[in-house]
């Protein structure tokens, strides 16, 4: 009996370690992946936090099918989703069903950002939740097409599709708002 418990505290242990690990590695990534998302720098800590409680509470069905920075990615993406459905369950009705986007831009954050970078923030908010997604995944967090089909749960086909049509959205809403850039043009 007493060995049973001892093997079962050094499987806690083990796997104690390997979140702690990934934390290091990753949680800057996966916090700004749902800064993004979400546009609210307390609430995009907290969700990185129970991004990782998660992984460890499930932890034992990582099957390593996917690079661990894939699987945690998912469940990222998959507790910011959730918060956004309990926050504002209509806005995210809207936003994934006809396109409608919130607008939780963070303004007392937003002062920091650079100005290109505050406008195309603003733009890529105005976009629907997929086009979000795939373009903060791809081109921000600059995860192949395969990462990124893993993390969304989509084909490859897709990513590449929405992506373009996400960019070529995301151009439209920055020219629309005023921003001019050589590369928009």
């Amino acid at each position: 009996m007493q060995m049973k418990s001892e093997v079962y505290g050094l499987e806690e242990e083990l796997k104690k370690q390997k979140i702690q690990t990934w934390y290091k590695e990753y949680s800057d990534g996966i916090y700004r992946f749902i800064l993004i998302m979400i546009g609210d720098h307390e609430q995009a800590k907290d969700l990185t936090q129970d991004t990782f409680i998660k992984a460890y509470h499930h932890l034992d069905y990582f099957a390593g099918k996917t690079s661990d920075k894939n699987w945690l990615y998912r469940i990222a993406r998959t507790v910011t989703i959730d918060f956004m459905r309990k926050r504002k369950p209509i806005r995210y009705m809207f936003d994934s069903i006809n396109g409608i986007p919130a607008k939780d831009p963070s303004p007392e954050k937003i002062v920091q950002l650079g100005e290109e970078e505050e406008q195309v923030y603003r733009a890529l908010s105005q976009l629907k939740r997929s086009y979000r997604e795939v373009i903060i995944l791809r081109k921000i967090k600059e995860l192949s097409v395969r990462e990124t089909a893993e993390v969304l749960e989509w084909k490859e086909t897709k990513v590449k599709t929405t992506l373009s049509r996400a960019l070529k959205a995301l151009k439209t809403q920055l020219r629309k708002e005023g921003y001019h850039h050589e590369t928009i043009s």
